[in-house]
């Protein structure tokens, strides 16, 4: 199968299982965990990968996500990194591409909205507060 060019492509998982060209950056994920920040600014301009660059961290970082997509890139000969880091996190991710509207009211109720889902993907959490019997909010459910 021919590789296509990955335009307009911003997820990892579908960038890597559906054989396109791909620059491996995975290297950037050791360099974020040796340069640790508690907080990294990643300007590029548009259409520089900025929002391909994080779905692949969360790809990495996330829990129950396939480490093999991963296989064969820079990243997996760092075996001591991944098996710390490697699929050891919920993650969250908010993205403000999809908001928008003709005032202020329509694109609060847009990002209202991606926060709802992306806290939906997570309920998981929730649950496992309750059943290990933590008080934190557990009311929630």
């Amino acid at each position: 199968m021919k590789k296509r060019p990955p335009i307009g492509i911003d997820n990892f998982e579908k960038l890597v299982r559906d054989g396109f060209y791909y620059v491996d950056k995975t290297g950037m994920i050791k360099e974020l965990l040796e340069n640790w920040g508690e907080v990294n600014l990643f300007t590029r301009p548009r259409r520089f990968g900025k929002s391909l660059n994080m779905s692949m961290l969360q790809h990495f970082f996330e829990i129950g996500t396939d480490k093999s997509l991963f296989d064969g890139l820079a990243i997996s000969g760092e075996t001591a990194l991944c098996d710390k880091w490697q699929g050891q996190y919920p993650v969250i991710t908010l993205t403000l591409k999809d908001c928008w509207g003709l005032d202020y009211q329509d694109a609060l109720e847009q990002f209202a909205g991606v926060v709802s889902r992306e806290a939906d993907r997570h309920f998981y959490l929730m649950v496992w507060l309750y059943r290990s019997g933590s008080t934190a909010d557990a009311a929630v459910l």
